[in-house]
């Protein structure tokens, strides 16, 4: 190796080294983002950056949210909340049992907004929901999965449902919780009747493939299924247009055009899946044939990239052959 050479290595080195450190100093200094709220109907909006989208419908009786912010950014998603409405929070719906979207429960239970009462009737846990001065509905298996993972007695559902649906009324307005097998086997889809929008949790997020936890009972065919489910609550204005909103788990504002989309990307990866399964080939020859190759511009990330999908797609029909 000539003397210019070794300096020219010895420089290349050194970059490298001074680059990666000045990434990991980047990184460290780089604040969090903002949260930014989106007036999606006059008493509906959505926020955004915390993590997980949340839905806050405000009124006269005091504010309700469609999940909560990872508990680091609980604090600043509160102060959004109040310049949108100085009102109390009263209930909370959990629409899985993922940290992005239930690790603000207990933060907001500590705050004492009373719900005068268990909106959502009498169960085992009414008397906790009392104490906590507020009630947070899930389906039952989301209460299940967030035991098992030892989430604290204050962040736990106070109120559960083991039905298709759960209805109710806050704020003058007809409240419906549909039960979903999507992501997971404890998902929840709202719908804000009178507003015309739909809160849909992880069955459905615009910016990535479909995030399908086989572990927690996850499963392609169900996730169709929830997709399915929310174009049969969407209605459109004129030719899949305006009409219903749709409030994602993740990413931008949507409308029924948005879901078909999807809805027909993760039938036809599926119909892909299950066929190259039916002549025999295993899941490497599966990724190394790239079932979802002319969708990764779009739907690949680091929150589920494609590998990701395509296995939890192999795994969710392996196991329903099987």
């Amino acid at each position: 190796m000539t003397t210019m050479t070794r300096v020219f290595v010895a420089t290349l080195a050194i970059t490298y080294v001074v680059s990666g450190m000045s990434r990991t100093l980047l990184e460290a200094q780089t604040p969090p983002s903002p949260i930014r709220a989106l007036e999606v109907r006059p008493n509906i909006h959505m926020l955004s950056g915390a993590g997980s989208n949340i839905t806050v419908q405000t009124g006269k009786h005091g504010v309700l949210l469609v999940d909560t912010p990872p508990a680091a950014r609980a604090k600043q998603v509160f102060a959004e909340i109040a310049r949108i409405s100085p009102a109390p929070i009263r209930y909370v719906i959990d629409t899985s049992s993922d940290a992005d979207h239930v690790g603000g429960n207990a933060a907001i239970a500590a705050t004492g907004a009373g719900g005068g009462g268990n909106l959502f009737g009498p169960n085992r846990a009414l008397a906790l929901g009392t104490a906590q001065g507020m009630s947070i509905l899930a389906h039952e298996r989301t209460l299940d999965r967030m035991n098992a993972a030892s989430v604290p007695q204050e962040g736990l559902p106070t109120s559960t449902y083991d039905q298709p649906t759960k209805d109710f009324s806050f704020n003058g307005e007809a409240i419906i919780v549909y039960h979903a097998f999507a992501h997971t086997d404890g998902d929840s889809i709202v719908l804000f009747r009178g507003s015309d929008v739909v809160s849909a949790g992880d069955a459905f997020s615009p910016d990535r493939y479909p995030m399908i936890d086989v572990k927690k009972g996850g499963s392609v065919q169900g996730t169709i299924d929830a997709l399915n489910l929310i174009l049969m609550l969407t209605v459109p204005e004129a030719f899949q247009e305006g009409g219903t909103k749709v409030i994602p788990g993740h990413g931008r504002l949507c409308e029924e055009a948005d879901v078909v989309e999807y809805r027909d990307m993760v039938w036809i990866v599926r119909d892909r899946i299950a066929d190259s399964i039916k002549k025999g080939l295993s899941l490497a020859q599966i990724k190394a044939a790239k079932p979802t190759r002319d969708y990764d511009a779009e739907y690949d990330s680091p929150a589920m990239t494609a590998d990701a999908f395509v296995e939890a797609v192999f795994t969710s029909l392996s196991g329903a052959r099987r």
